[in-house]
Order: structure tokens, then C-alpha cells, then sequence
């Protein structure tokens, strides 16, 4: 795992090899229960639109208080974060809905392109902080190939001051323009990525949880705070119905 200040400063190389990130973990066991019945959202909302911090700093969908909460440790430049993000998200949301079930992205950044995503994706209001995660996970492809043609841009950002550098990787990697067309400003990006207390936040809270956890791979998942041996959406829909979760 790379180290916070090690991320901040180091000379930039293209991330190509971290489209495939290694997946999986020894598996601590998981909950197993009856049937929990759906639980009501209050009054004029949704669980599917309800969304919190945590105080782990990840970004929690649904019902604060369910009784099954989902984590994921995932990497804005993992192919298995991507996968999941196609494969899996559409059944969560259902999981969501009945109230039974919350789920929790936070960060394990591996590369400075994964951790301007993971600032970029946190600029705008705290409901659009996954969606706009699902949507560069599908642009993936496209921002390496970016990065790529723009290899001498990227790499000049390591010699950036911080407060510059994460711009450039944003330019470079086409970021500016693709999260511009999905309502946050040139402006406003800009402003996210010269923040650099918030950025290191990200980045301590990637390293020192990664460290707490023993999560070194990403998709990595837990339940209720166990640790999944786990790393795809047909592996773990089972555990969750085991666990007591159904889909309305």
C-alpha cells in the first residue's frame, strides 16, 4: 500500500497495472439469521436516497440503523471495483430499499489517479458521492487511455506543488471534462483539488484503516464488520440472504 505522503509526492508513473487489482482475503465468517422484515423508511423518504459520512469517512446508502451493514473497500482504478460497480450496485439498491440492509464505499487508494477520483467524486452533495463513483468506474477505460496520451502531463504533475498537482493529473487523465458534464464545474473541481487538507485526509484515512483492517485488495467487503473472502456480486448476494436480507 502506498503511504499518504508517499502518494502526495512522489513522481507519477501510468497506472495501467492496477486496472486488474488482486481480490480477496481470509475470510473472518459472516452473520447468519432468519428473514429480517422490511423496515419503513420515516415519512417522505427513500432509503435509496438517504446517505450519510460515517464516522470512518465512508459514504453509507441507506438506513443508518439497519441491521446489516455492508462495507466496501474499494480503488477508483480497481477493474474489480469497476466490475462490481456494473454487476453488483443494481442488486444492493434493491437490498437497500427494504431498510434490512445499508451500504458503505469507503476508500483504499492505490495510485494518485485513484485518489483525485475519490476527491472528485466527494465534491459535489453527499447523495451524488456512488453515483458519480459508478459512473467513472464505467469511464475507466477512457481515463487510461487519457493518462496515456497525455503520459508527459502526468508524469510533469509529480513536480507540481500539491496544491496544483492533482489538478494536472485531473487534466490529463480527461477528468476536468468528464465530471464537467456530469454537474461539477471546472470550478468547483478545481477548488476540490487544490484542497489539500482534504486530500490528506483521504489518504491517511485510506492508509491507517487499510492498516487497522488488514485490507490489502480491493473489491475487499465486510458485513457487520467481518471480513468477506469474497470479491464478486454472485458470491456475495448469498451471504447476504443467509445474513436475513431479501429483495422486495
Amino acid at each position: 500500500m502506498t503511504s499518504p505522503r508517499r502518494l502526495l509526492s512522489l513522481a507519477l508513473a501510468a497506472p495501467l497495472s492496477l486496472a486488474t487489482a488482486a481480490c480477496g482475503d481470509e475470510a473472518e465468517g459472516a452473520p447468519e439469521g432468519d428473514v429480517i422484515a422490511p423496515i419503513a423508511a420515516p415519512e417522505g423518504q427513500n432509503w435509496g436516497e438517504t446517505v450519510a459520512v460515517s464516522d470512518a469517512d465512508g459514504y453509507v446508502l441507506g438506513n443508518p440503523d439497519a441491521p446489516l451493514k455492508l462495507v466496501e473497500y474499494a480503488s477508483h482504478t480497481c477493474g474489480g471495483c469497476a466490475n462490481f460497480a456494473a454487476t453488483g450496485k443494481p442488486g444492493i439498491e434493491e437490498y437497500v430499499a427494504t431498510g434490512v440492509l445499508s451500504f458503505e464505499q469507503r476508500n483504499l487508494v492505490r495510485d494518485p489517479i485513484d485518489l483525485t477520483i475519490a476527491t472528485l467524486v466527494r465534491c459535489g452533495p453527499e447523495e451524488n458521492m456512488q453515483i458519480l463513483s459508478d459512473q467513472a468506474w464505467e469511464n475507466l477505460s477512457a481515463t487510461f487511455a487519457s493518462v496515456d496520451q497525455n503520459s508527459a502531463a502526468y508524469e510533469a504533475a509529480g513536480n507540481m506543488p500539491v496544491d496544483q498537482r492533482f489538478i494536472q493529473i485531473a487534466q490529463a487523465a480527461g477528468l476536468i471534462d468528464f465530471f464537467a458534464a456530469r454537474g461539477l464545474s471546472a470550478d468547483q473541481q478545481r477548488q476540490c483539488l487544490s484542497d489539500t487538507e482534504t486530500i490528506e485526509r483521504i489518504a491517511n484515512n485510506s492508509a491507517e484503516q487499510s492498516e487497522e483492517l488488514a485490507i490489502n485488495s480491493t473489491p475487499t467487503f465486510l458485513l457487520n464488520g467481518r471480513k468477506l473472502d469474497v470479491s464478486s456480486w454472485d458470491q456475495l448476494e448469498p451471504i447476504l440472504q443467509r445474513a436475513g436480507a431479501r429483495r422486495e
